[in-house]
């Protein structure tokens, strides 16, 4: 319903909805098909959910160089992330810390290091095995995400195609 609502509005306007997925959640599968994914471009589809509050940051310390009003309240940048589909929910209630979640990945995808490697290098074993196997088994989702502007080594769309029926 989300999506059919977003696209509406959209083509009513004559606007193209965007995506607020960022390459964490879709990493992680983190988005709903036909729901938050809908949309023509995805802005923030390339960044890590840690990249994009950095992004948010940066934009309101800009904006106070020049006496402007930060764009991006802090109850924004201090609330705890959620996808807000029930009440009190976080995003940690079901994954890791984005900060070990992103590091994980951005190992994984950007510099290609193995689930081995990431163990080696001080990970837990537990957690790197479910975060690489959700990454694996949501590849469906991204294969249906909006295009997304690419500012890392190794953005999901055309630099990322994994199969979607292969088993391991």
């Amino acid at each position: 319903l989300r999506g059919m609502m977003v696209m509406a509005a959209a083509n009513s306007r004559g606007a193209m909805a965007i995506t607020t997925g960022n390459k964490s959640e879709l990493a992680m599968g983190y988005c709903t098909l036909y729901g938050d994914m809908v949309g023509g471009y995805a802005p923030i589809g390339d960044l890590y959910k840690s990249e994009v509050y950095d992004v948010a940051r940066a934009l309101n310390s800009e904006a106070e160089k020049f006496g402007q009003t930060p764009p991006i309240t802090e109850s924004t940048l201090t609330k705890p992330p959620s996808a807000e589909l029930a009440p009190d929910q976080t995003d940690e209630d079901t994954l890791p810390p984005y900060e070990t979640l992103d590091a994980i990945l951005h190992a994984h995808i950007e510099d290609g290091a193995s689930s081995s490697t990431l163990i080696a290098s001080g990970f837990d074993e537990t957690l790197v095995k479910w975060i690489l196997e959700r990454l694996h088994a949501n590849e469906h989702k991204r294969w249906q995400m909006a295009p997304a502007p690419r500012v890392s080594n190794r953005a999901f769309g055309q630099g990322w195609r994994q199969p979607l029926a292969a088993k391991k």
